[in-house]
């Protein structure tokens, strides 16, 4: 078996393809009788070219450029070579090649991994995620038009000045059809996505270091809105006589009491009904978002609602347990009802879930690890984001407290 490597460099001309006697210069790379041709995309003046010598003639400013790149290009080549050697690569001519040009691993571009990233989660993320990828997309494409201007740059050019100068032009842009600048947790989102871009790249070998090793993410921390026991009373309490209100609002309600999301009810069937271990019945679903197996014990007023809708015909036409409604509609129709029914928060169906997660179970006493199951969340950690105590609350335990203090003072007197 040969362990050995022929290699060697010729340059020459090819006076066939020339033009006003003129002709590209090439660099004939050979490594075990295996032979490929390079184009130096520099021309020279078949007059002067020293076929013997392989370099130009004359001592002019023109001749000792184009001599030294020559010269430059055999020291690259060799030092490829060389480089593939001692690492203990396999060692081609078609390698050498391409390593030269730029095009191997190392020289992927960031549109490259954008694309790689964009088929790769096109089967395993939701729709919603996917949607929120795009958009990153395409401020990184602005940002390279704006502030590199150029339409792309390679992976090794990613440094921790790119993510700083891509943070600032977020934070000055004004996006179409909205009246300001993006807000800073909307900011470090898209900077967040693009931190996973470039990790995988960093894992797929695309990158030797990873930019965001020093990098900081910050997020402004914001209180999450949910409705209050009284403001949840009157909801349920509130005639409206339109219809569509009235489904909406009893949609939302089941969400209150579930914490269930809007997108996995609007998909919910009568086989994700099932008797429980206790004979209540249980909602069993797979989150869409998250794909983790979601099982929540169903409360009496959640019952009543479901009752309500059985057989409505709209239900019956989709075969689902609601009537089903777009999430752009139903968000628009939780700002009428919002009004109708008194409440001045800015009513969202995510605030569903919000409440069922502090004013239905936690403020009832029911521990957080409970709730986290409910909700359907991998970690604890992430169901404290919803875990406030509320005043009411406080007050209570506060109370109680006082009442036990009082007991052992007064046993201490006795």
């Amino acid at each position: 078996m040969r362990t050995s490597k022929t290699f060697s460099i010729r340059f020459w001309v090819n006076p066939k393809k020339a033009q006003n006697n003129s002709a590209l210069l090439y660099a004939r790379v050979t490594v075990n009788q295996e032979r490929i041709e390079i184009s130096l995309k520099r021309k020279v003046s078949l007059d002067l070219w020293d076929s013997k010598n392989k370099k130009v003639l004359g001592n002019s400013s023109d001749a000792r450029q184009i001599n030294q790149y020559l010269e430059e290009s055999r020291v690259l080549l060799f030092q490829i070579f060389q480089d593939l050697k001692f690492q203990g690569e396999l060692i081609t001519a078609k390698r050498i090649k391409t390593i030269f040009l730029g095009e191997d691993q190392s020289s992927k571009t960031l549109l490259e991994l954008i694309e790689y990233h964009s088929k790769k989660i096109e089967y395993t993320h939701a729709a919603g995620s996917i949607r929120n990828f795009s958009v990153t997309e395409d401020y990184i494409k602005k940002f390279l038009l704006k502030d590199k201007k150029a339409p792309d740059i390679y992976l090794k050019q990613l440094d921790y000045k790119f993510i700083c100068d891509f943070e600032r032009f977020l934070h000055a842009y004004y996006p179409k059809g909205h009246d300001r600048e993006m807000g800073h947790n909307t900011v470090m989102k898209h900077i967040q996505r693009l931190r996973k871009m470039v990790t995988l790249s960093y894992h797929l070998e695309w990158l030797d270091k990873d930019p965001f090793m020093r990098w900081k993410m910050t997020f402004d921390k914001k209180e999450r809105d949910f409705l209050t026991a009284n403001e949840l009373s009157n909801l349920e309490t509130c005639y409206f006589p339109v219809g569509r209100l009235e489904r909406v609002r009893d949609i939302f309600l089941f969400s209150c009491y579930t914490g269930i999301s809007y997108v996995d009810i609007k998909n919910l069937k009568a086989k994700h009904v099932l008797d429980g271990m206790d004979g209540n019945n249980w909602i069993v679903i797979h989150r869409q978002k998250t794909k983790t197996k979601v099982k929540v014990p169903l409360l009496d007023k959640a019952k009543l609602l479901l009752e309500k809708y059985d057989n409505h015909p709209m239900a019956v036409v989709s075969e689902t347990l609601f009537p089903v409604v777009s999430n752009v509609k139903i968000n628009l129709y939780l700002k009428e009802i919002a009004s109708e029914a008194g409440i001045r928060k800015n009513l969202t169906f995510h605030m569903a879930r919000h409440t069922f997660a502090t004013t239905v179970t936690l403020s009832n006493g029911v521990p957080i690890e409970t709730v986290s199951k409910l909700l359907g969340h991998t970690k604890v950690a992430t169901t404290q984001i919803y875990a406030r105590v509320l005043e009411e609350k406080l007050s209570k335990d506060m109370i109680d407290l006082q009442k036990t203090l009082n007991a052992k003072d007064e046993l201490k007197r006795d």
